[in-house]
């Protein structure tokens, strides 16, 4: 990939094992400028990368092919006869999610039913395939799911690999995806966008945060639908939400080495560096001051 721009950062893939013949990977770039990733995987793979924030571009073959990926939307890869290490190029405020799947995994997944999927076809083995799609509802919802993984660090293998199955049977069942009886709230665009305002709002505010009857009046949506529709999306309560990315920010200032306890504590919103180290030993199991060791 070349890109010759001064202002450009080197990213750092995220990747998770999930299951055999399946990798799960999370790129996500909070700079002011953007930044560049790579990951090798060979040509057995069928790539789903899915832009749930901002905006990207994958770059193939010395940058000969590239394919944009911008908010809400996602691209299908797969080329048996040539390899696609991956070189992403993610604006600034961007996050990927990508999903990689052995295509030996992917046939036993759908087993008999493997011939519905147009590149899984028999009259298709040994081609190449390129699709892009828009995410559905439910779709954005397991991916947001998927980014925070709102679960004790024990459970994120499974948590992951349920969610992987759960996305996938979306992804090639698109026209059945939307559930309206099990979540209505979801039927309306407009409060999905709602929900994602008020996230974005909790975030920017993570040191005095608002009430939620204050929160629901700001992005016009009654606190019910609110409270529902942030677990729905997000798989967390509004505070478990916050409270974990939290955590997930002090644990980015503590890598830093740029900031000791106290001053992590102040940054995220914590009085008193007592309360930071209780809910940080909760979170991770180990206080701020033994995961600085750790380093």
């Amino acid at each position: 990939m070349q890109i010759k721009e001064k202002n450009i950062a080197i990213g750092t893939v995220q990747d998770f094992i999930v299951d055999e013949g399946i990798i799960f990977l999370k790129l996500s770039n909070d700079k002011e400028i953007g930044s560049v990733f790579e990951y090798k995987i060979d040509k057995n793979h069928i790539q789903f990368h899915f832009c749930i924030k901002g905006s990207s571009k994958f770059q193939f073959n010395n940058g000969n092919y590239s394919f944009p990926v911008i908010d809400e939307n996602s691209i299908l890869l797969y080329n048996p006869n040539q390899e696609l290490p991956i070189s992403a190029f993610l604006e600034p405020n961007s996050l990927v999610l990508s999903v990689l799947i052995s295509i030996k995994k992917l046939h036993s997944l759908f087993s008999n039913q493997a011939d519905q999927i147009s590149f899984l076809n028999q009259d298709n083995i040994g081609n190449k395939f390129y699709k892009d799609n828009r995410q559905g509802p439910m779709m954005s919802v397991v991916l947001n799911q998927m980014a925070q993984q709102s679960v004790h660090v024990s459970m994120h293998t499974l948590y992951l690999r349920a969610k992987v199955f759960e996305l996938m049977s979306l992804y090639f069942n698109k026209d059945k995806e939307m559930d309206i009886e099990q979540c209505p709230f979801l039927v309306d665009d407009k409060n999905i966008k709602k929900i994602r305002k008020a996230k974005d709002i909790i975030i920017s505010r993570m040191t005095e945060p608002p009430t939620l009857n204050d929160l629901s009046s700001e992005v016009e949506i009654s606190l019910k639908k609110l409270k529902e529709g942030f677990k729905q999306v997000y798989g967390a309560s509004v505070y478990v939400f916050l409270l974990d990315y939290k955590m997930q920010v002090s644990k980015r200032l503590l890598s830093s080495g740029n900031y000791n306890v106290n001053e992590v504590a102040l940054k995220v919103g914590y009085s008193t560096a007592t309360h930071f180290i209780n809910a940080f030993k909760k979170k991770f199991g180990t206080t701020p001051k033994k995961y600085l060791m750790s380093l």
